[in-house]
């Protein structure tokens, strides 16, 4: 049975959620919905720790969370970005906008490329963009 089949029985910890636990509530996230989730939760759990998680998510045209997915692909690069890669490494970050230019869909190249135009141009920043959902919400390539 794979995670998709099982049933979702909540997280043991929502503020630090396992990989494992992750993936479970992503195809079926009406069993907790993000409103009941701790304030901020997409800034929790868009860390190194789950980062490979959420990127395998998003990649994912099937995940009924892919758009959250997605959305914490943003607030991770422009964390990694605006820090100068003191929060996450430079190397991972590269990595996965690699992968995603190879294998993902628009949705996925669009987050590389952005991705990228905010490497180049890091005072392109805007935290609604990039934090807050907007470039999820409403799709657009940054020049």
């Amino acid at each position: 049975m794979s995670v998709q089949e099982s049933a979702f029985r909540g997280f043991a910890n929502p503020v630090d959620p396992s990989p494992a636990e992750l993936r479970a509530w992503a195809y079926q996230p009406d069993s907790v919905p993000l409103q009941s989730m701790p304030q901020d939760w997409d800034l929790l759990v868009s860390g190194d720790r789950l980062i490979a998680t959420l990127f395998d998510l998003a990649m994912d045209r099937s995940c009924p969370a892919r758009r959250f997915a997605l959305h914490c692909l943003y607030i991770y690069a422009a964390d990694g970005i605006r820090t100068n890669f003191r929060a996450h490494p430079k190397r991972r970050l590269r990595k996965l906008v690699e992968q995603a230019e190879q294998y993902g869909d628009e949705l996925m190249v669009t987050w590389a490329h952005n991705t990228r135009v905010l490497l180049a141009k890091p005072d392109l920043f805007d935290y609604h963009d990039w934090c807050e959902g907007g470039l999820v919400r409403k799709s657009r390539r940054l020049g």
